[in-house]
């Protein structure tokens, strides 16, 4: 599938991994250009049938996404009462649903200031890296009068908690890459220097696994929203449809005559399962 057309998205294919560079000077703000351009790309990629891991990051060593463009903000249109939109309604929310519910691993390398819609889109992701140092996250909205409005105050209750949450999104605070690796907003927080190679060969790493696996782990892990018995039975389903596949018959009996379920292989499983997968 051909991206043509982005002005301030740089798409970059490997394989099954595809990389977009946000390049949007002077410092990322998302204005509703690049918003467009992020909204489309979401539709883009969730018509790809070859993309499986998708990384986002930034061609600006201190900005990723410093927020939504305050300008735009103030001319969004007043006359009317206030609406209770659906979430199909409001484009924002929609885009952030796409990246969250894709069945493609989403990731987003944050190096640099990540602010207000930035973040909120960055929260999507099924992942975030930071970097020591340069990695900062914002939630400015309050201070300037308002509140995130991009899906903010729903999902950072649900990454680092209800008190955290207000803390960042209240106090308007600046939140470092440990600090938020500690609180459950960055998977991790690296060094600078290191980023780059880890976020690849973890990309590389999943995008070498049965493409019917990793699909259906998201979309079960992504259940777990529902009542515990739906997500089950959501699990139990997706379980049975992939045991019966070839690749995956395949798979195990390969582990298993490489010696899975030996002490030897069990003890280094992460580098053996990800041998056998590439293999």
């Amino acid at each position: 599938m051909e991206y043509d057309g982005y002005k301030l998205l740089r798409i970059q294919r490997d394989g099954k991994i595809l990389t977009a560079i946000i390049d949007a000077p002077p410092i990322n703000v998302m204005t509703m250009e690049l918003f467009g351009e992020l909204a489309r790309l979401s539709q883009d990629l969730e018509r790809d049938p070859d993309t499986l891991v998708f990384l986002l990051k930034s061609a600006d060593p201190d900005f990723f996404i410093a927020h939504f463009d305050v300008s735009a903000i103030l001319s969004f249109p007043i006359e009317q009462p206030p609406s209770r939109e659906t979430s199909a309604e409001n484009a924002f929310h929609a885009m952030c649903a796409r990246f969250a519910s894709m069945n493609k691993v989403t990731i987003a390398q944050i190096e640099g200031r990540v602010g207000g819609g930035g973040s909120e889109l960055s929260m999507n992701f099924d992942m975030r890296f930071g970097a020591r140092g340069r990695t900062i996250v914002n939630q400015m909205e309050v201070p300037l009068g308002i509140i995130p409005g991009g899906s903010g105050t729903q999902m950072m209750p649900r990454l680092i908690g209800r008190n955290r949450a207000m803390e960042v999104i209240l106090g308007g605070i600046d939140l470092d890459a440990d600090t938020a690796e500690r609180w459950g907003y960055l998977n991790r927080a690296l060094e600078a220097a290191e980023i780059n190679s880890f976020v690849s060969v973890f990309a590389h790493r999943i995008a070498s696994f049965p493409t019917e696996a990793v699909r259906a782990a998201k979309k079960s892990i992504c259940s777990v929203s529902a009542p515990m018995q739906e997500g089950l039975a959501q699990e139990s389903h997706l379980f049975q449809e992939l045991i019966r596949t070839a690749a995956a018959r395949s798979l195990m009996q390969k582990f298993l005559n490489h010696g899975g379920q030996t002490r030897e292989v069990e003890l280094n499983i992460a580098t053996a399962t990800a041998r056998f997968s590439a293999s």
